[in-house]
């Protein structure tokens, strides 16, 4: 039994804060780096804003199918590693590799030839419409890297370290930041690029940190067994990973998703509606950061647990978290108040979009412990082999509630009223989600074994 770093044996609260930490400061350093996107991207003007905006649901579907690849990685990884079997673990993540990079050079090519059609349907104007093709031809260009490195780090976390990754996109967030300014707005010899070098900037940064984590992975870890390329494997290889990443794709798709009908909706009253829900989308990215590290913890956590027979332990871990996301993100509530207008105004100097900006920060913020919950017991039931279950709370969530609440909110009280129907469909998922983890069964699924894929 593999148990490096104490999933198994360490107290919960330790394990979870030692895992946790570095994952924050992870994620941290990417959503600044994103944050910093925005704010030099707001200079540009209103209208960059909102073409960078019309973006963000577009590259969160790609970017949901890497993180649902990456949930199927890490459940089976962490289970083959919490079990003892570690040459399977190899074996397995060489296939994911393979598989990964195939479906995401697929993905870009469909991507690069639909651009304009795309976010057309989204509402985009024809000026927009320019400058959206300016930076997607490089994010497209660059989804086959991100989907490797967000592969590449789900099996370092699977293992329990989390540190490693941390530090890896700490990196590329730095380098992301360094070559934001002088590319965008062409400081010294660079020439101005603006959107097109905002998305060079981020290109570069996945590239460095996808050759770090695969020296890592590939020579000084030694995570990974070269196999010979056998179609029967890879079929089995991609049945044991599709079980929890096709819903737990699906299940981070729907969002955004969600977002670009919300886009949609606001696209046809004002562009800088469309400019404020964008930065507000990137600003609860952080605002939740703490969720997110929490949740990146908890599924190897949880797995490797279960796959060692602990199931009281791994729904103990479940139930802490829970409660811990409550109680802080209930506690972000009045610095985020009071400094509501201050931020808004960071992104932008459009009155309009600063009154937009400041109200979403202030109504949403008032259920970021309840979504906290949502985003954490969602996320936990694939590791207990449930994604189907976590599939259905999501599209409970967004086209249960949301869509319909933002569409009722759109009549009754114009963009405001759009933005008030985000708390109030969180709060509501946030209370089931708690009522629900205190009901899962602690036996694991019958369905809770990995197979072999070789």
């Amino acid at each position: 039994m593999n148990d490096k770093h104490g999933l198994l044996t360490q107290p919960i609260g330790r394990v979870l804060y030692n895992m946790t930490l570095p994952n924050l400061i992870g994620i941290l350093t990417i959503m600044g780096g994103s944050l910093v996107d925005m704010f030099f991207i707001g200079k540009l003007g209103t209208e960059a804003l909102a073409a960078i905006s019309f973006t963000f649901p577009v590259t969160l579907v790609v970017s949901s199918i890497a993180i649902g690849i990456g949930a199927g990685l890490s459940r089976n990884f962490a289970r083959y590693m919490g079990s003892g079997d570690i040459a399977q673990a190899k074996i397995f993540l060489f296939d994911v590799l393979l598989i990964t990079f195939a479906l995401f050079s697929i993905i870009a090519l469909i991507g690069l030839m639909f651009i304009d059609p795309l976010f057309t349907l989204l509402g985009a104007s024809e000026s927009t419409l320019y400058l959206i093709h300016d930076y997607m031809f490089f994010m497209y260009l660059g989804a086959p890297i991100l989907s490797l490195l967000m592969v590449l780090n789900q099996a370092l976390r699977a293992t329990g370290d989390t540190r490693t990754p941390a530090k890896i996109m700490m990196s590329a967030a730095i380098v992301n930041i360094v070559l934001d300014p002088l590319l965008i707005f062409g400081i010294g010899p660079f020439p101005r690029m603006e959107l097109q070098g905002a998305a060079i900037a981020t290109l570069m940064s996945w590239l460095v940190a996808v050759l770090v984590s695969g020296y890592l992975i590939i020579i000084k870890r030694d995570l990974i067994s070269p196999a010979k390329i056998q179609f029967t494997r890879l079929k089995n290889s991609f049945a044991t990973l599709s079980h929890i990443a096709r819903p737990a794709s699906l299940m981070n798709m729907i969002n955004p998703i969600a977002n670009g009908v919300i886009l949609a909706m606001l696209a046809r009253v004002d562009q800088a509606s469309v400019a404020a829900f964008g930065a507000g989308m990137k600003l609860e990215s952080l605002i939740i950061i703490v969720v997110m590290a929490l949740s990146s913890s908890l599924n190897p956590f949880i797995a490797q647990n279960l796959g060692a027979g602990n199931t009281h332990r791994a729904k103990e871990g479940l139930l802490l978290s829970l409660k811990f996301v409550l109680i802080f993100q209930t506690l972000l509530i009045v610095p985020l108040w009071f400094s509501s207008q201050w931020i808004a105004e960071l992104f932008s100097s459009d009155p309009l979009v600063v009154d937009w900006l400041s109200f979403y920060i202030q109504i949403v913020s008032l259920a970021y412990g309840f979504l906290g919950m949502v985003i954490i017991f969602a996320n936990s039931l694939n590791a207990y082999n449930r994604p189907m279950s976590s599939l259905a709370i999501n599209v409970a969530r967004l086209f249960l509630l949301l869509l319909p609440g933002a569409a009722l909110g759109l009549i009754v009280g114009g963009v405001k009223g759009v933005m008030v129907a985000l708390p109030i469909t969180n709060i509501i998922m946030g209370i089931a989600c708690y009522i629900l983890a205190t009901k899962i069964s602690e036996a694991d699924t019958p369905m809770g074994k990995t197979k072999p894929v070789s």
